[in-house]
């Protein structure tokens, strides 16, 4: 269980890091396509945002993961 408590921090936190990179990753993307074509701007952002959407929701349901894992631990 001593394990559970080191691994369920670091979970979450790579989670984060992989989180950031991919948002970063996608808006870099679109912003990108965004100066290339202007008359798509639209579109691309619906796109976007959805995309976002889901690396966001990936996220959480870790966060979920770790907080209900945290019942495990014993005292």
């Amino acid at each position: 269980m001593e394990l559970l408590g080191l691994a369920l921090p670091l979970g979450v936190g790579l989670a984060a890091i992989g989180s950031a990179f991919g948002l970063g990753m996608a808006v870099k993307g679109a912003m990108e396509s965004m100066g290339r074509q202007p008359e798509a701007i639209g579109q691309i952002q619906t796109a976007m945002i959805i995309g976002c959407a889901f690396i966001e929701a990936l996220t959480i349901y870790a966060l979920l993961t770790v907080i209900l894992l945290m019942g495990n631990l014993s005292a």
